[in-house]
């Protein structure tokens, strides 16, 4: 607040932009119009305002005396709605020999246009008026400027102590700056973060993104910024709990224990033959499209919350939400077209350090995988609201061929070592090939693919061993031919 001689110095001066004076207690309108106007501080100075109730124009006293209601009326227009944004504001009350002088000191907004019942004032030198069209787009300008993501505000009541100054050191800002530009760098790590937008000078401390990039403890400070995997028995959540994992630390560590989780815990491969000499390595879940959509919960989730994101696994599928529903300019007619980004410098650090990429594309190449792994398309669930949900189905090219699933105690499913130890071995497969070539003797493959609910490979490979068995043969062109089975 003001002091007296502050106060006293800009009663005897001019009225100008920060000052307007008034011998009026009663008239409402003045009072919030005065303090609307110096919290849009058109000027762009940046410095407090003052309504000084008891003075007269040229600096003297009225000899007011300033009551509890005087102050409590204009302490009221901070909180009442006429003004909104609601001003920032301080009212106290000075007294002098020749009477009281009631001071509102009114901080400009940092979210312009502020306005009193819908009309927005400012003051130009010693008068106030309505803004001009050209005022009110500088003062929304000047608004969108001044609006900070979440990661990039200030973490109130953090230091750099809170952060891993090794691993900014060693494994971010290596890759984040040239390295001649970071060799001839002498300044203080803090002014190196704030460059990149991990550190708030004003309040000298790092911002809410480096708390989850670098943070020695972020649930500290951020309660959900970690991992939950599950493994669930079964296929929803009221099977046992087969394993269980938290990734809690700093993104800069915990992404590479992520990224090594999914490739051998969640990835598994084997190989299934596609030819005589020829096999094909199928994943359960292939590993870089499960790794993309986890990572992208984590880039786009919601840190101001305390839910963690869930990464489940159950026998049948993945699931992996976030919390958070979809951002910006992105809604689920325009998904995965249109792209916005909630922590847009986390999601630079996570770019940088490669664990995503920032182009859009990376929705198109998840689909894609999953496609010609066998798992089908990954299913977006938007009506969650405060959440986001991808889910990722098994992949049916994993247990074919007859290979079943063991649960080993950790949970985890591997394939079993012999295919003929399953119940759909083999011979069974073949066995259904030529009971439907023997119904119909011009069948084609994409007719037995569908009849068998097979897929292309599955059934060119069980005809090339039947016929290598002398089982069954192909008589005639390829389109017009017809298959024997040999008895």
């Amino acid at each position: 607040m003001i002091t007296q001689e502050e106060l006293l110095q800009l009663l005897h001066d001019t009225e100008s932009y920060r000052v307007e004076r008034t011998t009026s207690k009663t008239n409402a309108d003045k009072f919030c119009q005065a303090i609307c106007a110096f919290a849009n501080d058109i000027s762009g100075n940046g410095k407090n305002g003052y309504l000084m109730i008891g003075a007269h124009d040229n600096g003297e006293l009225s000899g007011l005396k300033v009551d509890d209601e005087l102050l409590l009326t204009i302490s009221n227009i901070r909180t009442d709605g006429n003004v909104l944004p609601q001003p920032v504001m301080t009212v106290e009350k000075f007294s002098f020999e020749k009477g009281d002088l009631l001071v509102a000191e009114v901080q400009p907004s940092e979210f312009p246009p502020v306005r009193y019942r819908g009309r927005i004032w400012v003051r130009v030198g010693p008068r106030k008026s309505f803004a001009t069209e050209a005022e009110e787009k500088i003062l929304m300008e000047r608004r969108l400027s001044n609006i900070h993501t979440f990661d990039e505000m200030p973490c109130m009541g953090t230091t750099m102590n809170d952060l891993d100054i090794d691993v900014i050191k060693r494994e971010f800002l290596p890759q984040a700056v040239a390295e001649d530009i970071l060799a001839e760098d002498k300044r203080h790590v803090e002014e190196q973060l704030a460059s990149l937008g991990y550190y708030d000078l004003r309040y000298n401390c790092p911002t809410n993104g480096a708390i989850v990039l670098f943070g020695k403890n972020p649930e500290r400070y951020l309660h959900g910024s970690y991992v939950q995997y599950v493994r669930f028995k079964g296929k929803d959540r009221a099977g046992d709990i087969i394993n269980e994992q938290v990734f809690n630390g700093n993104l800069c560590r915990e992404l590479a224990r992520i990224d090594t989780f999914i490739e051998t815990s969640i990835a598994q491969k084997r190989p299934i033959p596609v030819s005589v000499l020829r096999e094909e390595t199928v994943s359960k879940y292939p590993y870089w499209a499960t790794r993309e959509l986890l990572m992208n919960a984590i880039m786009h989730r919601d840190y101001q919350t305390n839910a963690p994101v869930l990464f489940y696994e159950y026998d049948d599928r993945i699931e992996v939400q976030n919390p958070g529903g979809l951002y910006g300019k992105v809604s689920e007619e325009n998904f995965p077209n249109v792209s916005d980004y909630r922590n847009p410098f986390i999601a630079k650090a996570m770019k940088i350090l490669g664990y995503v990429n920032r182009f859009s594309r990376g929705i198109y190449r998840v689909q894609k995988e999953l496609v010609e792994n066998g798992n089908g398309e990954a299913i977006f669930d938007f009506d969650l609201i405060t959440a986001f949900r991808a889910t990722e189905n098994v992949s049916q090219r994993y247990f074919e061929e007859g290979f079943g699933a063991d649960t080993q105690e950790n949970g985890q499913e591997t394939p079993k070592k012999h295919p003929r130890s399953t119940q759909e071995t083999p011979k069974n497969i073949q066995d259904e090939i030529i009971e439907a070539i023997k119904n119909n003797s011009s069948i084609t493959r994409k007719e037995l693919e569908a009849l068998l609910d097979r897929t292309p490979d599955s059934i060119k490979y069980h005809l090339a061993q039947l016929t290598k068995k002398g089982i069954i043969k192909h008589i005639g062109s390829t389109k017009a031919g017809k298959w024997v089975v040999i008895e």
